[in-house]
């Protein structure tokens, strides 16, 4: 690379990770080239993105952001997971460290937090923001589901009550 293209690349990196909401650095080291392009697959179904990036270059793209302190995990062959969702770059490098054992999570951040690796494997046992979502989504439709079915059982039992007896003047 010449110092353009690295120059490029550290404001590049800089630029995406001031806009991201958790950082993951993992070791890759053994992986194949088609085992780190599944990895980033899934980063990226998950709603994230993998970069690999020389070790001083990372350093310098996290200056003047708030995941300055993880510098210190960037030793050996790493590359970085990041995502806007704080949740969705952990689960996915978590749930690809597990089926891939050469893919070690060494630590993260989420925003000014560093997190080591047990915080990060147990922010992707969280769930998404989606869910989430859904989840309040349903505790706040469930007590007007509860009165709807309430205020409507009265008139169902008299219709029941109703229904019985037509059977039992039939059968009489």
């Amino acid at each position: 690379m010449d110092r353009a293209a690295k120059r490029e690349l550290v404001t590049s990196l800089n630029t995406v990770l001031k806009d991201t909401g958790l950082v993951v650095v993992a070791h890759y080291a053994g992986m194949t080239v088609a085992q780190l392009t599944d990895y980033r697959q899934k980063v990226k179904e998950a709603g994230g993105k993998v970069k690999v990036a020389k070790n001083r270059l990372a350093k310098l793209a996290l200056k003047d952001t708030s995941y300055e302190p993880i510098g210190e995990l960037f030793k050996g062959q790493t590359c970085v997971a990041f995502s806007k969702d704080p949740i969705a770059a952990a689960k996915a490098s978590v749930a690809y460290a597990k089926g891939n054992e050469k893919l070690v999570i060494l630590g993260g951040a989420m925003g000014t937090t560093v997190l080591d690796a047990n915080a990060v494997k147990a922010l992707a046992e969280l769930p998404s923001l989606d869910e989430l979502r859904a989840k309040l989504i349903g505790l706040l439709n469930a007590p007007a589901t509860k009165i709807a079915r309430t205020v409507k059982e009265p008139g169902a039992q008299l219709a029941r009550v109703i229904q019985a007896k037509a059977a039992q003047g039939e059968a009489a």
